[in-house]
């Protein structure tokens, strides 16, 4: 009888226990590391983390990935917004439909500037608890957690990225060149020639972009922006309000602000009502993202709408297919943007 062919031999997987064994420590210890707990010392902490990466050990979730059991974590940089509310109705509808979960969460809140768990106990953290994907909206992350989430194998999708330290993120937003340039353009053709703009924070991409739209109307107008008058802060209301003041308050003060978003508009309009101008007949001023604000602000706000629900919608549609491991062919989507005139701009 002949001799059955032999089966190759597969790697052992790697457990807690074979990591906890190597370190001297207990198997509770090594799951509090990969699970992102902060009750561990740093130099233990150190240890697991370097001998996780030298056994190769990615959690079970991390390997098995069906269609209909994925889970995607969606973190939220910063405030829950209207804005956020949006994209994340997208992320839920499209999750439904794919008979997947959502966890929604902060990545950091607004009083925190940056993230202080160590990247790999992050990553790792979520891997552990049965992610198997990560949705950032309008996030800043660093290289060493983009590093850490590809370790553990979780796919990372950006929407509208305030930057992207490896060209190969993946990301989701929108035209936001062209809207700049649209909501200019809308003032220019109302007669108005002294216009500012009120924007987010300066290295932000898609801030960048729209005001590299202003600007370019503003050239093709044959108009140069007064420096004075081009402002960058962060993408709140409050900022809008105190910039506003500063523009407002002179008696140069423009007939015209392009806001960088919708809640910088809100707040320069306040800035103005506090200041005694109305708005529009003293001043116009558009924004962009037509949260559901826009359309509830006195004037109703002109602004550029992006797609925030469809955004979101491609957000988790992607995530899901490269956790499938499916390769994709671009790793950046831009949705349309749309000009939505209402009562808050007039002719100069």
């Amino acid at each position: 009888m002949e001799n059955a062919p032999a089966r190759p031999r597969t790697r052992d997987r790697t457990t807690l226990a074979t990591i906890a064994a190597s370190a001297g420590v207990s198997v509770a210890t090594v799951s509090k590391v990969v699970n992102g707990r902060e009750d561990v010392s740093p130099e233990t902490r150190a240890l697991v983390e370097e001998l996780l990466v030298q056994h190769d050990y990615s959690p079970p979730s991390a390997r098995r990935v069906t269609a209909a059991s994925c889970t995607v974590e969606f973190l939220i940089d910063g405030d829950f917004s209207s804005y956020a509310t949006a994209v994340v109705d997208g992320v839920v509808e499209a999750a439904g439909e794919a008979d997947a979960s959502v966890v929604v969460g902060l990545l950091r809140d607004g009083r925190s500037q940056r993230l202080t768990t160590p990247p790999r106990s992050w990553a790792r953290g979520l891997a552990a608890a049965g992610r198997t994907g990560v949705i950032v909206v309008t996030g800043e992350l660093t290289g060493a957690h983009i590093d850490a989430l590809a370790s553990v194998n979780l796919p990372l999708v950006v929407i509208d990225p305030l930057n992207l330290p490896r060209r190969e993120v993946t990301s989701v937003g929108s035209t936001n060149f062209t809207g700049g340039m649209s909501a200019t353009n809308h003032l220019l053709a109302q007669g108005h020639r002294d216009i500012a703009w009120v924007g987010g924070p300066p290295g932000s991409q898609c801030n960048q972009a729209r005001l590299h739209g202003y600007r370019a109307a503003m050239e093709s107008a044959g108009l140069t922006p007064v420096a004075e008058h081009v402002l960058n802060d962060n993408f709140q209301y409050d900022a809008g309000r105190r910039l506003g003041m500063r523009l407002l308050a002179g008696p140069d003060r423009p007939t015209a602000v392009v806001g960088g978003c919708d809640s910088i508009a809100l707040g320069v309009m306040e800035a103005a009502r506090a200041l005694g101008l109305r708005v529009p007949d003293d001043l116009s001023v558009t924004g962009f993202d037509d949260t559901e604000l826009a359309a509830m602000a006195a004037p109703p706000l002109t602004t550029v709408r992006q797609p925030l629900r469809e955004m979101g919608r491609v957000a988790l549609r992607t995530v899901l297919r490269m956790a499938g491991g499916e390769q994709l062919d671009s790793h950046h989507v831009e949705l349309a943007t749309e000009l939505v005139v209402r009562g808050s701009t007039a002719p100069r």
